[in-house]
């Protein structure tokens, strides 16, 4: 069966200008976005040819359909920024790469979801909410009793998360300061893709000698059940290896920029704020339509052309490079009505955010854990949070995926 995304009732023009190269669309400065671009993009270009900082070509996907299609559609491979793009006298598979588990394909992929399905199910995590709750307490708490303004980026919305994260993979929290800016350099590479790549050699020897030491002295950790496993001939070692980049790379930093997103635009709008707070029982919608509507996925994700693909009049021939904008797909007024607008009652709400198909986010409900459990310690410890007058947020402006690198607030 064909499964290649048709064109919807919406008219495709074919100017000049939107069958040329554009440039990467980028969030305007000091905001996560979405780039300005996007709603002319489904209207009128749904797959358009981008040029990327990296001295490559892309194809670029915005509308809902699409990419729902296209992050599913099994002609498309994802691959490492050690083999994307291609660079003169270097042959794929020729260096370790930054293989995580949205890369990872086949029996390899089948057999690493397998092992990790009970320890990111949702019972499993919910048997956690006791430790990520006492988590956010242990950080606020120090927090509310501290100088004003006070930085709620440095000081919660980052810590959180990472600690999550260490706690129940099994990495030292105190390796942070290591690892951490390891991992935003192999996620920047897109962007500056040497630092990436000399970045993801880095972490993979650092994620080798934690596997290693896991098997002198095991722990109740997930990287503890994916050493037995290799131990058992279920698993092997480099998917175990994988898994430890995966968390590093995408566990901890798309959860990181999201919280801290959700605490910008919940603050800019005090209003929303304060409804929310006044009424948890709105909580679980309100983290899906949080999901929806921030846009850290701003066109990172990046699929390859197993195959020539028709698609609106377009040929991605075989090793094109095409990347399916979620946060555009999330905005798409086709399915979501008033799709710019933060709805925190909004029924209706199918995103895109955790992807689909045999790539979905693992890790799905942990986010919403984290998400929920990041809202409720704010409310009962920051119920009168603001932003503070006098101090602006810093951003940084360069990636496509964006988030306050800092949050001064009041309270």
């Amino acid at each position: 069966m064909d499964t290649t995304p048709q064109p919807d009732a919406q008219t495709d023009t074919d100017t000049d200008t939107d069958r040329g190269v554009i440039d990467l669309p980028i969030p305007p400065p000091g905001t996560m976005g979405p780039p300005q671009e996007y709603d002319r993009l489904r209207r009128e270009c749904p797959l358009a040819k981008v040029r990327l900082p990296i001295d490559a070509t892309a194809w670029y996907a915005t509308r809902y359909n699409d990419v729902k299609h296209l992050i599913a559609d099994p002609r498309f491979i994802r691959p490492s920024i050690t083999d994307w793009p291609p660079r003169p006298g270097h042959t794929p598979h020729d260096e370790p790469g930054l293989i995580t588990m949205m890369e990872l394909e086949g029996p390899r992929h089948t057999a690493l979801r397998k092992a990790l399905c009970e320890p990111f199910s949702i019972r499993s995590i919910r048997n956690r909410l006791p430790r990520i709750r006492r988590t956010a307490d242990q950080l606020l708490t120090p927090f509310t009793h501290s100088d004003q303004p006070a930085d709620l980026v440095v000081r919660f919305l980052e810590p959180f998360p990472v600690s999550v994260m260490c706690d129940l993979v099994g990495i030292p929290y105190h390796d942070s300061e290591y690892f951490l800016p390891q991992a935003d350099a192999a996620l920047g590479a897109i962007l500056t893709l040497q630092e990436g790549r000399e970045a993801t050699s880095r972490l993979r020897e650092y994620i080798t000698a934690l596997l290693d030491r896991k098997r002198r002295e095991p722990g109740d950790d997930i990287l503890t059940r994916l050493v037995r496993e290799c131990e058992h001939g279920t698993l092997d070692h480099d998917s175990a290896i994988t898994f430890g980049l995966s968390m590093l790379v995408a566990g901890y930093r798309t959860s990181t920029m999201f919280l801290a997103d959700t605490a910008h635009t919940l603050l800019t709008h005090p209003h929303h704020y304060a409804h929310l707070r006044d009424h948890p029982d709105l909580i679980p919608t309100a983290v899906e339509e949080l999901l929806r509507y921030i846009p850290v996925m701003n066109g990172v994700v990046v699929l390859q052309a197993t195959e020539d693909i028709e698609l609106h009049g377009r040929t991605v021939q075989a090793g094109d490079a095409l990347l399916p904008v979620l946060a555009a797909a999330n905005r798409d007024e086709t399915i979501f009505t008033d799709p710019d607008r933060l709805d925190l009652h909004r029924a209706h709400n199918p995103h895109l955010t955790f992807g689909r198909g045999t790539h979905n986010c693992i890790g799905a409900h942990l986010a919403r854990t984290q998400l929920t459990m990041c809202l409720q310690a704010l409310f009962d410890h920051l119920p009168h949070m603001r932003l503070a007058e006098g101090h602006t947020p810093i951003w940084e402006d360069d990636s496509p995926s964006k988030s306050p690198l800092t949050l001064p607030i009041t309270w």
